[in-house]
């Protein structure tokens, strides 16, 4: 069993904060790359702020 201290982690791109591994995420871990569906959904968001700076 893992510790939940040693549970790899991430940066969410849409909002800069870190998250931690889960269990539903298991047989895509490598894929996931945004911390909820709220930040899934406003990834465009990133992208139209980042192309007026």
């Amino acid at each position: 069993m893992r510790l939940k201290s040693n549970l790899p982690t991430k940066i969410c791109p849409v909002c800069k904060r870190p998250f931690a591994w889960r269990k539903k995420w298991e047989p895509n871990w490598d894929e996931v790359l945004y911390c909820s569906e709220r930040c899934r959904r406003n990834k465009n968001s990133v992208l139209i702020k980042k192309s007026e700076e």
